[in-house]
């Protein structure tokens, strides 16, 4: 399959105009956004689980990020409540399942190799920092090489300056609307803008949004 696999183009993804597709496991279901591939396939795609449903071990070859949204997500490290980050190195192993249901936004055999560090944040404990103009707050949660990930908030009513992403930047809108100079995007869109991109943020009514930037092919 080949979805949204031209990185030199801009994307922009509503995930509630989007279907469920099931997974090979009886309980999981996907909203895909980006898939380079079949089953084994690099990918961004939202996954949901039902209650008591739970993936057999598997490895993840470059590797696999995941934001908790909703529910309880657990796996043999541990259990994650909404908000949490994981980023799982390339060849790691894990069987993960839910006790309650959840919804996860996942990104598939994306990370560099030599990125081999695992890394867990509890973003509702973690702490926020000012960012470069009012009303941004800023929580970092992984940076290698030229790519970083973090969530940023924006206060009502925040305007920031007009900028170039070399490597890219992709996000996700988990609450509020964002919007820039190509258009307004409602909680659970995914945006993703190609290398040397260019955009003037703002919001109007205040977001929260998950960015990462700088991992994208250089043209």
């Amino acid at each position: 399959m080949q979805l949204h696999s031209d990185f030199s183009q801009r994307v922009v993804v509503n995930t509630a105009l989007l279907p469920w597709v099931a997974s090979p496991v009886p309980g999981i279901e996907r909203q895909l956004l980006h898939r380079v591939g079949e089953e084994a396939a690099q990918a961004t795609s939202i996954v949901r689980y039902a209650a008591g449903s739970r993936f057999t071990s598997h490895s993840h070859p470059l590797g696999e990020e995941i934001l908790v949204l909703e529910g309880d997500f657990f796996d043999e490290s541990g259990s994650y409540g909404p908000g949490t980050y994981i980023k799982n190195p390339d060849g790691s192993s894990h069987a993960p399942g839910s006790v309650g249901g959840c919804k996860l936004f996942v990104k598939l055999r994306q990370l560099d190799p030599d990125d081999s560090t695992p890394v867990v944040v509890n973003t509702a404990a973690a702490q926020w920092f000012p960012g470069m103009v009012g009303g941004l707050s800023v929580l970092p949660l992984w940076s290698f090489g030229t790519t970083n990930t973090a969530l940023v908030r924006w206060a009502p009513r925040t305007y920031f300056n007009r900028h170039r992403h070399f490597g890219g930047e992709e996000i996700f809108v988990l609450d509020g609307v964002f919007a820039d100079d190509h258009g307004r995007y409602p909680a659970g869109t995914w945006i993703r803008g190609p290398h040397l991109s260019e955009h003037t943020p703002f919001t109007e009514e205040g977001c929260t949004i998950l960015v990462k930037t700088g991992h994208l092919p250089v043209q």
